[in-house]
């Protein structure tokens, strides 16, 4: 969880949901690895994740699951909303299929190597990067 807040610190991500099991502040783990960006970084917890969901997508946003699906696309080709919602699960079991079910978009990214994925923080960073660049908020 550090290493996301640090993403999204680096990026100005408006703000992170943490959902069901996830760890949130204060945790001194968390404040470690994110070194300072917890403070930056505005957050709420959701213990409900499909409620969660349906909150931003009646707030407009388009909701982008991060999952290696039968519908999803490279994360490069994808057509991304101003405002969207990244979706992400955990590390075991990913995103669930009733967020799937409500999500615009699943994208993923391609694996060249024996491992079909990357740990969620990475997975994450990487397709926040690429959604980023398409809207000149950063120069990659």
């Amino acid at each position: 969880m550090g290493s996301l807040f640090r993403t999204a610190d680096a990026l100005l991500i408006e703000k992170i949901v943490l959902c069901g099991i996830t760890g949130a502040p204060p945790d001194k783990q968390i404040e470690k690895v994110a070194l300072g960006a917890v403070e930056t970084v505005p957050f709420e917890y959701a213990q409900d994740v499909v409620a969660a969901v349906r909150k931003l997508k009646e707030e407009g946003k388009q909701i982008v699951a991060l999952e290696l699906t039968r519908e999803s696309i490279n994360y490069r080709k994808a057509d991304y909303a101003k405002e969207i919602a990244l979706v992400v699960g955990n590390e075991v079991d990913g995103v669930t299929d009733e967020v799937l079910e409500m999500s615009d978009l699943a994208v993923d990214i391609p694996m060249k190597g024996r491992a079909n994925s990357l740990n969620v923080a990475t997975a994450t960073a990487v397709v926040a990067y690429e959604i980023a660049s398409k809207f000149d908020q950063i120069n990659i």
